[in-house]
């Protein structure tokens, strides 16, 4: 598939057509002969979470400017998304349909995928049903309020972002869960950051570049 710098399609999912928007990787960047597309997932939906937070368009950044293909999308309910809040059911439904769409328009990419909050939950959950997953990042997980994963064990290497002053979530829960992780897991932590990282996404972004490039095999 041909990807324009950025583009705002509708993709039909479970519930209704889900509002995505793509961005294309740049050319030349270190990660760019990956030809990989990571797909993004935003906070909450009952709390304000949508594909333009500026947590999330800080990680499309990153990864556009590595040379990933990026896609983002609201869940149901959100934005132009058909559908109502569901859950976390149904939003699981919807990101497993936006990768199905990658991989029908990205037949050659890799895919990599990451989550915001509550979308890294969902980002978790649907690790396990995309053979040869190359990257999953993880930034703010709930990890005491939603499914993350089986047996300590995810299918590829985890990046998992945290701040110390995280008012939604209980940040050493997150550091003790992923101390126990058996796959290759890294860490980045603030102990001056909030949940929404104010004052630290130009930091998240630099931190999070070093480790993918760590992490992901070119």
């Amino acid at each position: 598939m041909l990807v324009e710098k950025e583009s705002k399609i509708a993709i039909s999912g479970p519930a209704g057509n889900l509002e995505t928007a793509v961005s294309r990787g740049d050319a030349d960047a270190p990660l760019s002969s990956l030809n990989g597309v990571v797909v993004i997932c935003h906070p909450h939906p009952q709390h304000g979470g949508t594909m333009d937070n500026k947590v999330v368009t800080t990680l499309m950044r990153t990864y556009r400017d590595l040379g990933v293909h990026v896609v983002r999308f609201n869940f149901r309910g959100v934005g132009q998304s058909e559908g109502v809040f569901d859950n976390a059911v149904g939003e699981l439904d919807d990101l497993l349909a936006v990768i199905a769409w990658v991989k029908n328009n990205f037949s050659q990419s890799p895919i990599l995928i990451a989550g915001f909050s509550f979308g890294s939950s969902i980002a978790a959950r649907a690790s396990y049903s995309v053979p040869g997953l190359v990257h999953l990042t993880l930034v703010a997980p709930p990890v005491e309020r939603y499914q993350y994963d089986r047996d300590r064990i995810f299918n590829s290497p985890v990046c998992v972002v945290q701040g110390d002053q995280d008012e939604r979530v209980i940040a050493q829960g997150v550091y003790d869960w992923t101390a126990q992780l058996r796959s290759p897991a890294e860490l980045i932590r603030y102990p001056e950051a909030g949940h929404f990282f104010h004052g630290y996404l130009s930091a998240l972004k630099t931190d999070l570049t070093d480790i993918l490039l760590r992490q992901i095999p070119i």
